[in-house]
């Protein structure tokens, strides 16, 4: 089964920090230093949404130059593969790939020189969304949660959530999960039928 980090939004304070923490660890690898999180507030709450690494991504099936893989139960991406279409984008469900603007010209690139570093927003482009941003002299590439499947301790944004409002969801989880929600269930109807016996009587 594929494995995803997701929230709970009853934790969630909205600091930021997993997108802090998700920018400062791609970063110190030579990745775009753009989040893979956006944090979404809404009236009710906040809570960062995410790559749901779908079984059968639609990312992967449009992606024309295959930089987008399903590998040890997630979706990957290659940024020195990207040439940035912009499709998966486009296919997303969730909406959680982000086009990012990087150097073209190899400055900063880590040893192997596979992943350009990032440049800063033109402020004209400021208002605009990321799928119509453009700036002549940029290479743009998608960028998507990948798990921080580059460090042995795992996303760095369960690492760093002050209230440890974020987990990872896997086949073992799901499989608790629908446990708890079956068994809460039948109790919430059992629970029911007691109250429709003693009230009807």
């Amino acid at each position: 089964m594929n494995k995803f980090v997701i929230a709970d939004p009853e934790k969630c304070i909205g600091c930021y920090t997993c997108e802090a923490g998700c920018v400062n660890v791609h970063q110190k690898v030579g990745l775009v230093a753009y989040p893979r999180l956006t944090i979404t507030r809404t009236s009710e709450g906040t809570m960062p949404v995410q790559c749901r690494n779908c079984d059968d991504a639609p990312c992967e099936k449009v992606c024309p130059v295959k930089a987008i893989t399903f590998e040890d139960n997630s979706v990957q991406l290659s940024e020195s593969l990207c040439i940035g279409c912009k499709m998966c984008s486009l296919a997303c469900p969730f909406g959680v790939i982000t086009p990012c603007g990087t150097k073209p010209d190899g400055e900063g690139l880590i040893s192997d020189g596979a992943y350009a570093m990032p440049v800063e927003t033109m402020p004209d482009e400021a208002s605009l969304h990321p799928l119509l941003a453009w700036t002549i002299g940029e290479r743009t590439v998608a960028v998507k949660c990948d798990l921080c499947h580059f460090q042995p301790e795992g996303p760095e944004c369960i690492r760093v959530c002050p209230t440890k409002a974020m987990y990872m969801v896997n086949g073992e989880t799901m499989t608790e999960s629908n446990a708890e929600k079956r068994a809460r269930s039948v109790a919430e109807v059992f629970a029911s039928d007691i109250l429709d016996h003693y009230t009807r009587d």
